[in-house]
C-alpha cells in the first residue's frame, strides 16, 4: 500500500466526517504537502476502495467530488490523474487572479479617463467629505446613495423603489447574505449547471446543497426546475439570466417568463444575479419585472465600469424583505467602504457611470470581431455586447489542461470543472477577451488559442 493510501486509511478510521467530503480534503493536503504531484496517477477505484475499506459507491461518490473541485482529471481508458494547479504567474503587470477572473475591457479615452480622476479628486477636495467618509455610515447606504442605485436599477430592471434598494460591498456580499437569509445549512438552491464559482463556494461555507439544471443556448430548462420544485423542494433558485457566467448566454424571453411561473406556483423565492445587466444594448426583461413579489434583483459594477468598485445594488420584493436582508448582510458585512460607495454615486449621478459602461460595450463590440475572425471554425458561444465567450473544445483536448496551457502562455482561460455545479463538466473553457489589455493582445491570445485548436499536441507534449 503507498503512502498516501496509509496516511487516507488513517484519517478515515480516525474522522466522523463522510468519507465522499473528507477524501478530496485529504487529496488537496496532499498534494500541498507534496506527498501526491501533479500528473500522479490513482490506483484504480476498486484497489483504492478496498484498500481504505471502503464500497465502491462511497470511493465513486468521493472521486466524483474531487474532479467538480477540479482536482483530479478523469480519462476514460486511462484513469483518475491529480490535476495541476494553475501556474501563479503575472499577466501583463497584474496579479495571477487576473487569469482567472473574469475582468471587463478597460477605458483608453483619455477625456474619459480624465472625466473619472476627476471625480476622485473632488470626493477629497471638502476635508470634511474626508472625515465623513472614514466613519461608520447607516447600513445599506444613504438615502442618497439608495436614490442613485434606484436609478442605476430604473435602466436594467424597469420600475424600481429607493425603499426596497440596500447598497452592499460587491455582488458578492450580497449574494452571501442573501443565501444565508433563504436558506439554511442542509437545504437546496436550485442553480444552472454551469454557473459563477462564487456561488459554489458560498454554499460550501453555508452547509447549502446545490441542485444543478440543465441549461441550453436559451437558459435553463423549465421543466427540470418544476421537476425540482416537485421533488426537491428547493429554497431559492440562483440564476444569471443575461450573459451567463460562464456561457455567455442571455435567457430567451419565453424561458424567462416560464422560470417565473413556476417559481410563482411553487412560492420559490429567485436570486436574479444581473452582473452583466447593463451591457446589453437592447435590455431583456428581468425576472423581477416578471415575478416582482418573489426576486431578489441584484447587480453592481465589477462587470460593466471595473471590478475594483466593490459596489452593488439590490432590490428586494417587498420592504420587509429588504429589512431582513439588511439584518442578514449588516451580520456579514457590517457595510460597504464609504469611499466607494460615493465614488459610484457621484459617477451615477453626473453620468459618467453611463458613459463607462458605453465605452466598454464598444470596445467589447472590437473584441467580438476578432473572437469571430480567428475562432469562427470552432463551436464558440458568445454575443456582441459579452466580453467572454464559450469554447466547445474537441476529443482530443481535455479542458483542465488546455485551460492551463493557455494561461501558461497569457490566455485568461479557465475550465469548465470551475463552474460546473453538478458532476459531469462540459468538454469547454471560459475565454475572457477583457482585462487590462489592449485590442492588440486580445487578437495575439486568440491567435494562441486558434494553433492551439488546429494542433493540439502541444498540450499533450507539454504535460507528459
Amino acid at each position: 500500500m503507498s503512502t498516501f493510501m496509509k496516511h487516507w486509511a488513517q484519517r478515515l478510521r480516525a474522522s466522523g466526517k463522510p468519507a465522499y467530503l473528507l477524501i478530496p480534503e485529504l487529496l488537496a493536503e496532499d498534494v500541498a504537502s507534496g506527498r501526491l504531484t501533479p500528473g500522479d496517477r490513482l490506483p484504480p477505484l476498486r484497489d483504492l476502495a478496498n484498500a481504505l475499506g471502503l464500497n465502491y459507491t462511497t470511493l465513486a461518490r468521493a472521486m466524483a467530488e474531487a474532479q467538480k473541485r477540479g482536482q483530479i482529471d478523469a480519462r476514460p481508458g486511462r484513469g483518475s490523474f491529480v490535476r495541476s494547479a494553475a501556474p501563479a504567474m503575472p499577466l501583463r503587470g497584474g496579479g495571477a487572479a487576473e487569469m482567472t477572473m473574469n475582468l471587463p475591457p478597460e477605458p483608453t479615452d483619455p477625456q474619459l479617463l480624465s472625466r473619472m480622476a476627476e471625480g476622485c479628486k473632488q470626493m477629497y477636495e471638502d476635508p470634511r467629505r474626508l472625515l465623513a467618509h472614514l466613519r461608520y455610515q447607516d447600513f445599506g447606504g444613504s438615502s442618497a446613495d439608495r436614490d442613485a442605485g434606484a436609478r442605476w436599477l430604473n435602466g436594467i430592471m424597469g420600475a424600481t423603489s429607493a425603499e426596497r434598494v440596500l447598497v452592499g460591498p460587491g455582488i458578492h456580499g450580497i449574494l452571501c447574505g442573501l443565501m444565508s437569509l433563504l436558506a439554511r445549512p442542509g437545504d437546496t438552491v436550485c442553480v444552472e449547471s454551469v454557473s459563477y464559482p462564487g456561488i459554489k463556494a458560498l454554499a460550501t461555507q453555508l452547509g447549502v446543497k446545490l441542485h444543478a439544471l440543465p441549461v441550453d443556448q436559451d437558459g435553463i430548462c423549465p421543466q427540470h426546475f418544476e421537476e425540482a420544485c416537485k421533488h426537491v423542494h428547493p429554497k431559492a433558485l440562483y440564476c444569471n439570466p443575461t450573459m451567463l457566467n460562464p456561457t455567455s448566454v442571455t435567457m430567451s424571453p419565453r424561458r424567462r417568463e416560464a422560470l417565473a411561473d413556476i417559481a410563482l406556483r411553487y412560492a420559490v423565492p429567485i436570486i436574479e444575479d444581473d452582473a452583466y445587466g447593463a451591457l446589453p444594448a437592447k435590455r431583456p426583461t428581468t425576472l423581477a419585472e416578471l415575478a416582482p413579489e418573489l426576486t431578489y434583483h441584484v447587480t453592481g459594477f465589477a462587470k460593466c465600469l471595473g471590478a475594483g468598485l466593490r459596489v452593488a445594488y439590490v432590490h428586494a420584493p417587498t420592504v420587509q424583505a429588504t429589512q431582513r436582508l439588511a439584518g442578514a448582510m449588516r451580520a456579514l458585512t457590517v457595510m460597504a467602504a464609504p469611499p466607494t460607495v460615493s465614488l459610484a454615486t457621484q459617477w451615477i449621478n453626473d453620468g459618467t457611470a453611463s458613459l463607462v459602461v458605453q465605452a466598454i460595450r464598444k470596445e467589447t463590440n472590437v473584441r467580438q470581431a476578432l473572437l469571430s475572425k480567428h475562432l469562427s471554425n470552432w463551436e464558440v458561444w458568445s454575443q456582441p455586447d459579452c466580453f467572454h465567450a464559450w469554447l466547445q473544445l474537441p476529443e482530443t483536448l481535455s479542458p483542465n489542461e488546455a485551460a492551463a496551457f493557455w494561461r501558461s502562455r497569457g490566455v485568461a482561460a479557465v475550465a469548465s470543472t470551475a463552474f460546473a455545479t453538478n458532476t459531469a463538466p462540459p468538454r469547454a473553457v471560459r475565454l475572457c477577451l477583457g482585462g487590462a489589455t489592449t485590442a492588440s493582445q486580445c487578437e495575439q491570445s486568440l491567435r494562441v488559442v486558434a494553433d492551439v485548436l488546429r494542433h493540439p499536441q502541444q498540450v499533450h507534449a507539454s504535460v507528459m
